[in-house]
């Protein structure tokens, strides 16, 4: 497994000898990632085709799915739900702080989507198990990051409300991501 990711990341870097990305062009990227929310913790992986409005501002749709363990509060008691997937569709917007001299490109970024969550499975020590259902809900994103060549090193965090289970039971939705991805395509930068 680690010499098919190996061979990919070798082949994707040797084929893609452009960086960054040219007004009117088209790119692929695809993340990896830990994902941090309250309590918790898990793995994120996303897809994102992005158009170049400009050459250095890009639009996209973001989809991600993040595999995480978090807490559940009753009454500031704090419960560890098991590790469940979501999944999050948005549209995003990344603006570069490049001069078009260099292939290293800070940016700036959000988004707005709706987010699939996941139902939360219990297990309370001696009680009892059980899972309860948890709809979906719109949020947003912010992110912040920079790009070398055609690598990306991204800190996202998904701002996505509360659910409440009634009586004083809560989940919190919200995660910060941390990741680091490739892409392909996208033209080079502008001099």
């Amino acid at each position: 497994m680690k010499k098919i990711i190996f061979a990919i990341i070798a082949l994707v870097s040797m084929s893609q000898l452009s960086h960054a990305q040219e007004q009117g062009k088209f790119r692929v990227g695809m993340d990896l990632g830990y994902a941090m929310p309250d309590g918790g913790g898990g793995v994120l992986i996303a897809l994102e085709p992005k158009y170049n409005i400009a050459d250095n501002m890009n639009i996209g749709l973001r989809f991600e799915s993040a595999a995480m363990a978090k807490n559940i509060t009753e009454s500031g008691i704090s419960v560890e739900a098991e590790l469940a997937a979501s999944m999050s569709y948005s549209a995003t917007f990344d603006y570069y702080f490049n001069s078009g001299s260099s292939s290293f490109a800070p940016f700036l970024g959000a988004g707005a989507g709706y987010n699939s969550l996941a139902n939360a499975k219990l297990d309370i020590g001696g009680v009892g198990s059980g899972e309860v259902k948890v709809d979906g809900k719109f949020g947003g994103l912010v992110r912040a990051g920079f790009e070398a060549g055609k690598f990306r090193l991204a800190a996202t965090y998904n701002l996505i409300g509360k659910t409440d289970f009634g009586d004083g039971v809560e989940q919190k939705n919200s995660y910060f991501g941390i990741s680091l991805g490739f892409y392909v395509g996208g033209g080079k930068w502008k001099k």
